[in-house]
């Protein structure tokens, strides 16, 4: 079971040992345990989990949450915290049933320089000073000096570049004291990277009002071209509307003044396609 737990746990795990559980007799087992549970509960939707299945074909079945809301991935810790659901009295829970069920949260905390074991450069913010530092929600905003983390990483690239420059100075006079500086380097990296990660958040909420903005001006230009075709349309339609057609009256009068009926009905006929091509030209050029 240890080893298991090692192999699961490391940066690159090998495949879950349980995949040999997937045989084609076991799968048929299960679909026929889901189709039984459907009958005899049908007013009941067939649950993700089975309950009481025989112990080989527990791991075809998705895992059940952990208990503690703890959890690992490639060797990392995660916690979700799973708030209590609200009151089902409440006007909020009436209107929104979904309101009544538990909210779980993905508490992704950035892990700080000192609970990595590394030396912290850049101590100039409360919020980077460790467990032994005041926590950021309990500091006013005024008592807390306005940090530059732009001036604190190029600081940091500054010192980088100078011990990467000592580096190569103590490689060429005393070879022995490079690891020393090696290690600098390595603790100027940690604090570089440090500094990135703490952007991440900023960064996420950046690219998702980008997001929100972009489509607000796509749906707007959208919005403005149905207006626009609308418009036209519009201007068609009253154009078409101020044109006079012949009445029949003045057809019939036409044809009872002793013209030949035949000729009075050619010329007509081409009336209305000369008419009509002048209609559709000027609804293409409407709409062009």
């Amino acid at each position: 079971m240890a080893d298991q737990e090692q192999s699961t746990s490391s940066t690159f795990p090998n495949p879950p040992p349980f995949w040999q559980d997937f045989t084609p007799d076991n799968l048929n087992r299960i679909e026929q345990l889901r189709k039984s549970f459907a009958e005899a509960n049908p007013t009941r939707d067939v649950p993700t989990r089975l309950p009481d299945i025989p112990e080989s074909l527990i791991n075809l079945q998705p895992p059940a949450e952990p208990k503690d809301g703890r959890f690992r991935i490639f060797g990392e810790h995660f916690t979700v915290r799973i708030s209590p659901p609200k009151d089902p009295m409440s006007s909020s829970s009436l209107i929104y049933p979904r309101a009544n069920q538990k909210v779980q949260q993905l508490e992704n905390k950035l892990v700080t320089l000192e609970e990595g074991g590394i030396t912290n450069l850049a101590r100039t913010h409360p919020s980077r000073q460790g467990d032994n530092a005041t926590p950021s929600s309990s500091l006013n905003r005024r008592d807390v000096p306005h940090t530059d983390h732009a001036l604190e990483l190029k600081r940091l690239v500054k010192s980088l570049l100078l011990n990467f420059l000592e580096l190569a100075g103590t490689l060429s006079i005393n070879p022995n004291d490079g690891p020393a500086k090696v290690a600098d380097l390595e603790i100027l990296l940690f604090n570089i990277h440090h500094a990135l990660n703490e952007y991440r958040p900023h960064q996420a909420r950046e690219s998702a009002a980008e997001l929100m903005q972009e489509h607000l001006d796509r749906t707007r230009r959208e919005t403005t071209a149905i207006r626009s075709q609308v418009e036209k349309a519009r201007r068609v339609l009253e154009g078409l509307g101020s044109l006079t057609i012949p009445a029949e009256a003045e057809r019939g009068a036409a044809a009872a003044a002793g013209e030949d009926a035949a000729q009075v009905a050619e010329e007509l006929r081409a009336l209305d396609r000369r008419r009509d091509a002048e209609l559709w030209a000027a609804t293409d050029a409407a709409f062009a």
